[in-house]
């Protein structure tokens, strides 16, 4: 039953999302002309400083608490110094407003030349469609509460170079924030590639495997002995989303889980957010349409070419929003994931899992797969009561540590689970520390 209340409750929420209100603002962010990252920041009508206010409107409206986090930056596409700008609201949690769930989708908009910031940039589903969805997801879940922080962001200069992701991660760090998910929607509102190929009910999620930030000689030789270069906080981010679509099947819409960072050759913001330390993954569409992204508005061999509003699917883009405001409520809802986890159990026909207690945890779930299954196969129950001094571990009999990855998640008392934590080198959710981590 209490199963049941927790999945009711997050399907409330996530049909809540109106495929109309999401068409409307697409429209708005189309009306703004182009929204490069080089256009106006003072016309109140074009460019990018109208769009990033108009963010920050929205989400004022819903209460939130909003900043406009802003860096100067330069680079190869933008040649002069230009302040970049990200529309950032807050939703407090309720108990641990440290710990912070982050939904992003960027506003800046381009054509087919990356310095072109005059001609009109639609910019409908790259990535009008992720912001919308960050904005829907606010109008939603700031009508409710949650034990943690959930923090909507509409970001800058990613076509530019991902400023607007180093921008918000240079923020959380400095903030203190305990990042425990970026989900980073861009690219999310198209069903059919530009083959004609099509797959409405799948979205793909990119996660990376070896976490980038504190990989060195060190970590890679404990990794090459114990295993975990499939186990990085992302990956396992991955595997939690994709195991919430599966129990959720009324969403529609099936999670494919792409096992390396981003797209062949490309990228997003999240691996900004990678790159400080915190677990991120990308939503984005399941066939991309290479017609009508990155393009000037023409028409060529009566083939059209651009990036409008017309060439979206607002059905399936209402589908991922959907999961987005599911996932979001899910895990500010749930404790943070335990850090510390480790297992032992060399020369010996048992298993001993160990981490550290989790305050607000009711009790905990103590994964295992086989090395080569993709995603976590059965667990047990721990309850917090078993937890001594801040530590807590569980025997595994009859289990040799040599065959299986473990791993442990803290729950809430509405058993809302947080993703489970890998028992290996680098499986920690909380950034490397420069000493290292696993002494």
């Amino acid at each position: 039953m209490m199963h049941e209340a927790r999945d009711k409750a997050l399907l409330e929420a996530a049909f809540e999302v109106d495929e109309a209100r999401l068409r409307a603002d697409i429209d708005r962010l189309v009306a703004f002309g182009t929204r490069h990252t080089l256009s106006s920041q003072d016309d109140p009508e074009r460019g990018i400083g109208a769009a990033v206010s108009w963010a920050m409107d929205e989400m004022r409206h819903d209460g939130l608490t909003v900043e406009r986090v802003c860096d100067t930056v330069t680079g190869d596409r933008i040649p002069t110094p230009t302040r970049v700008c990200n529309a950032v609201a807050i939703q407090r949690g309720t108990e641990r407003p440290d710990d912070v769930v982050i939904i992003t989708g960027h506003i800046d908009s381009r054509v087919t030349d990356p310095l072109d910031f005059t001609s009109d940039a639609p910019g409908a589903n790259d990535d009008g469609s992720g912001t919308v969805a960050v904005i829907e997801a606010a109008r939603i879940l700031s009508k409710r509460q949650f034990p943690a922080t959930i923090v909507y962001a509409a970001l800058s200069g990613e076509e530019q170079g991902l400023f607007g992701g180093r921008i918000l991660a240079d923020h959380a760090a400095a903030e203190g924030w305990n990042v425990i998910a970026n989900l980073n929607n861009d690219i999310i509102g198209n069903s059919c590639g530009s083959d004609g190929h099509c797959e409405p009910d799948v979205v793909r999620l990119f996660s990376e495997g070896p976490r980038r930030q504190g990989y060195d000689e060190r970590l890679g030789a404990m990794q090459h002995r114990l295993g975990g270069e499939n186990d990085a906080p992302s990956r396992n981010l991955s595997r939690y989303l994709d195991a919430l679509a599966e129990r959720l099947p009324q969403l529609g819409l099936d999670v494919r889980q792409i096992w390396r960072t981003d797209r062949w050759g490309r990228g997003g913001d999240h691996i900004r957010m990678l790159e400080k330390g915190f677990p991120a993954v990308r939503f984005t569409v399941a066939v991309e349409d290479y017609d009508h992204q990155h393009q000037d508005l023409r028409t060529e061999d009566g083939t059209f070419y651009g990036d409008v509003a017309a060439e979206m699917d607002f059905p399936y883009l209402a589908k991922v929003t959907r999961l987005n405001v599911a996932a979001l409520a899910a895990l500010a809802s749930a404790p943070p994931p335990p850090s510390g986890v480790k297992a032992s159990g060399a020369v010996s026909t048992d298993t001993e899992v160990k981490w550290n207690a989790v305050p607000s945890a009711d009790h905990y779930q103590v994964w295992m797969r086989r090395t080569d299954a993709a995603n976590w196969e059965k667990h047990g129950h721990i309850a917090a009561t078993a937890c001594t001094d801040g530590q807590c571990s569980a025997t595994l009999d009859g289990i040799r540590v040599d065959d299986w990855i473990f791993g442990v998640a803290a729950v809430s008392k509405g058993h809302h689970a947080s993703p489970v934590v890998a028992a290996v080198p680098g499986g920690d959710f909380r950034p490397i520390e420069e000493s290292g981590e696993d002494d």
